[in-house]
């Protein structure tokens, strides 16, 4: 479960229309309007020109507008337009928050909760977390599920943590709220256990692209919980997954490749999925990967990739690697075997999915 740590841009609609040209003390008013400032700012913000969009900013904070103050707060805390200053954001954001504005008031939680500007606070992230909930901000009530989800600055109650990301998830339509409700259907945690509920909640989320929600709803389909068994929409779901790097998705579309489940039979594409998990370190993915290069199945033949990837997996621990190690090397020269070990020692998982998708490519 993610913890959502990204300030809000609330954007108020501009009720006041430029003055008649030929009505110039009207415009100076108009000018010197602190909403009005506050929205050029907003403009300015979007348009990336944050020395014009803090000029503004300022404009409407000194004269005590609070979403101008949470505005600056922002500047201060992503050091656009201004140095970098966790310290003045949050003196910014508690200007504004006492003022009740809620996304200062959500702001302020996550920088207690994040310990930044302030010494960490988990107890006092979630009253600030709790108080901008309570108006309706669903990050707020998203990041406060959070915390009663894992117990911090609260006590553990998961049944909380599904009605404030059940909350978050019909507010503003979150896919971690709906993927993380889903979760706790799925394990019965905080509310009755539930497949049919938890798929509902993770075709929510998948249908944003969230790769987890795709992952699990492809498990669902698989075992046929929740929904009717389909391993064809398990396969598309693990595919889908699997490309946004998710490992579990890209092994497990590698087995169905493997085993033509859900799809035709295709040892090349079920090789092209165990490399992007085992790339990433997946044991099992490394394993299988190995005995495709061993039999030549998707690949071509090759000892030394499969004596490679055997030894990945032994060293994680996987003791049918071993054993496929000792029956390999009885098939290669003393010089293939020193040549694969070194490529197994020189091998690190991947860093990003740019890393692992060129590694892939080779």
């Amino acid at each position: 479960m993610r913890l959502r740590c990204r300030a809000l841009l609330l954007v108020l609609p501009l009720s006041l229309s430029l003055a008649q040209d030929n009505d110039e003390e009207a415009k100076k008013k108009l000018l010197a309007d602190p909403r009005y400032q506050y929205s050029q700012a907003e403009f300015f913000v979007a348009e990336g020109n944050y020395a014009e969009a803090f000029r503004l900013y300022k404009l409407a904070a000194d004269q005590g507008l609070p979403e101008a103050q949470s505005g600056l707060g922002n500047l201060y805390r992503y050091g656009q337009g201004v140095p970098q200053d966790d310290k003045e954001a949050v003196r910014l954001y508690r200007l504004a928050a006492e003022k009740a504005w809620p996304e200062a008031e959500f702001n302020m939680g996550v920088m207690y909760d994040n310990g930044r500007g302030v010494p960490q606070d988990y107890k006092e992230a979630a009253r600030w977390y709790k108080i901008s909930a309570d108006r309706g901000v669903a990050d707020a009530q998203f990041n406060l599920g959070i915390m009663y989800a894992n117990g911090k600055g609260v006590p553990q109650d998961y049944a909380e943590a599904a009605r404030l990301y059940r909350q978050a998830a019909e507010t503003r339509q979150i896919a971690d709220a709906q993927f993380n409700l889903a979760v706790l259907y799925d394990n019965g945690q905080g509310v009755p256990q539930d497949y049919k509920e938890a798929a509902h909640w993770y075709k929510l989320a998948a249908d944003q692209g969230h790769a987890a929600a795709e992952f699990n709803l492809g498990v669902l389909y698989a075992n046929g919980q929740g929904v009717a068994q389909d391993f064809k929409e398990a396969a598309r779901l693990y595919k889908l997954a699997g490309a946004q790097g998710q490992t579990e998705a890209q092994y497990n579309a590698g087995v169905m490749s493997a085993e033509g489940q859900g799809v035709d039979r295709d040892y090349k594409e079920a090789a092209r999925w165990y490399r992007m998990a085992a790339e990433q370190g997946h044991r099992d993915a490394g394993f299988n990967l190995g005995g495709l290069y061993a039999a030549g199945r998707g690949v071509p033949p090759d000892l030394e990739q499969a004596y490679k990837w055997f030894s990945i997996a032994a060293a994680a621990g996987d003791q049918d690697s071993v054993a496929a190690i000792r029956q390999l090397a009885s098939k290669m020269t003393a010089e293939q075997v020193e040549k694969a070990k070194g490529l197994a020692a020189a091998w690190r998982p991947c860093k990003s999915k740019a890393e692992c998708d060129a590694r892939v490519r080779e």
